[in-house]
C-alpha cells in the first residue's frame, strides 16, 4: 500500500491569497487616503498648534488680569489714561522734557555732520 500525500495546490493557493490580501492592506495603510506620511505631518502640525495655543493662552490670561484691574479700581483706569491719552489731574503740572536742538553754525556742522552731497536739490514748493 502506498501512502498518498495531500495535494499542496490548495495550500499554495491559500498562501497566495493571504499574501495578496496582506499587500493590499499594507498598500492602503502606507499609500491610501490618510497614509502614514500624512500622519507624521499632522503630528508636526499638532505640535506647532499646541505651541501657538500656549502663547495665546498666556496672552488671554494677561488680558483677563487687565480687565479685572480695570473693573475693580480706578488706579488702572488712571494709569491707562495717563499713558495712552496723556491726561493729567487738575492739581498737577505737566512738564515735557525736550532734547536740545542740534547746534547751528559753520563750525558745528563741519565737525559733527558728514560731508553733504554735491547734487543740487530743488527747494520745497510753497502753497
Amino acid at each position: 500500500m502506498a501512502i498518498e500525500l495531500p495535494s499542496l495546490r490548495p495550500a499554495r493557493l491559500m498562501i497566495g491569497v493571504l499574501i495578496a490580501l496582506l499587500l493590499m492592506l499594507q498598500w492602503s495603510i502606507w499609500f491610501g487616503a490618510p497614509d502614514a506620511f500624512d500622519a507624521l505631518s499632522l503630528r508636526a502640525q499638532i505640535a506647532d498648534q499646541r505651541i501657538q495655543n500656549e502663547g495665546l493662552s498666556e496672552r488671554n490670561q494677561a488680558l483677563g488680569a487687565e480687565v479685572r484691574d480695570l473693573k475693580q479700581g480706578s488706579e488702572a483706569v488712571e494709569e491707562r489714561a495717563r499713558s495712552d491719552l496723556g491726561m493729567v489731574r487738575k492739581d498737577e503740572t505737566f512738564y515735557q522734557v525736550v532734547a536740545p536742538a542740534p547746534a547751528t553754525g559753520a563750525a558745528a556742522t563741519a565737525s559733527t555732520s558728514p560731508p553733504a552731497a554735491t547734487a543740487a536739490t530743488a527747494p520745497p514748493e510753497r502753497p
